[in-house]
């Protein structure tokens, strides 16, 4: 393990691992080749991070998700920022297989964009992980996988975009996260950039794989998700706490993203908690 990273184990199965990876290299420190020893998909907590593999390179941000396969060989870098950190699911083949069933998904190493669904179920796992809701980090770790494969499980398409973009692009999704619950405009962004809305928005979209508006939901999503976990919450609060100023809007966002209701999704766990344990080859619960 790099020098720079400090991995927490969370939970430890024979087919499931759950880590806290924290990442302290920076823009003076070498990208050097590591290989995956199991299936990863790693849910960026915070921070900014480069993943280049023989496929080519994948510039993440918070949301975002890093995957890797066993054997393939990757290296990060860190060009725009010092450190971050991930919520880190590691699993055998013989679990993916399992959850897998009758899906051929396409599992390589590589990097995914924020994307609503699996950003509030990572958000979902990383609740559990702090204990803030009553579904155990096994079970939210098993649902989000099962999201994953039944997406097909590819990373996205890799773009080699100038490092001036990808330094604008990565500024401005990094604000974004941290003034989400605010209004945000696409001309106020732009201006931030130093560009034109087009560039701006050709820009963010090539690099990241969303647009801003689309980061800028995933972003508020993800909390949201988190905010549910907790059944203290009421819906209402956690609409507007994360930044939608309207409640019907926020329970058809947060529907369309999800395909169920914020009540639905925060009681999701214990609906399928018998869906998951029917699998042959489960892994124990913890």
């Amino acid at each position: 393990m790099s020098a720079h990273l400090q991995a927490t184990p969370l939970l430890v199965e024979d087919d499931l691992q759950v880590h806290d990876v924290r990442c302290s290299a920076g823009p003076g420190d070498a990208a050097r080749p590591e290989v995956h020893h199991a299936f990863v998909l790693a849910y960026v907590r915070s921070g900014s991070f480069g993943v280049r593999t023989e496929h080519g390179a994948h510039q993440l941000v918070p949301g975002g998700f890093m995957t890797g396969a066993p054997g393939d060989v990757f290296a990060c870098s860190h060009e725009h920022g010092q450190g971050d950190r991930c919520l880190s699911f590691h699993l055998s083949p013989a679990l993916v297989d399992t959850l897998a069933g009758e899906r051929t998904p396409e599992w390589r190493t590589g990097g995914l964009p924020p994307e609503p669904e699996l950003g509030m179920l990572a958000a979902l796992a990383l609740a559990a992980a702090e204990g803030g809701t009553d579904v155990s980090l096994e079970e939210a770790a098993l649902l989000l996988v099962d999201r994953f494969l039944a997406r097909g499980g590819a990373a996205r398409p890799a773009w080699a975009p100038r490092v001036v973009d990808r330094r604008r692009a990565v500024d401005i999704a990094l604000w974004v996260e941290a003034h989400a619950d605010q209004p945000v405009q696409l001309a106020t962004l732009a201006r931030r950039a130093g560009l034109s809305p087009f560039h701006f928005l050709r820009v963010f979209t090539r690099v990241l794989g969303v647009t801003p508006h689309q980061y800028l939901l995933a972003a508020r999503l993800r909390r949201a998700a988190r905010l549910l976990a907790d059944p203290a919450q009421p819906v209402t609060n956690v609409a507007f706490e994360v930044g939608f100023g309207d409640l019907s809007h926020f329970v058809r966002t947060f529907r369309r993203a999800a395909g169920v209701s914020p009540g639905r999704f925060r009681r999701l766990p214990r609906a399928e908690r018998k869906f998951l344990q029917a699998r042959p080859g489960a892994t124990r619960a913890g």
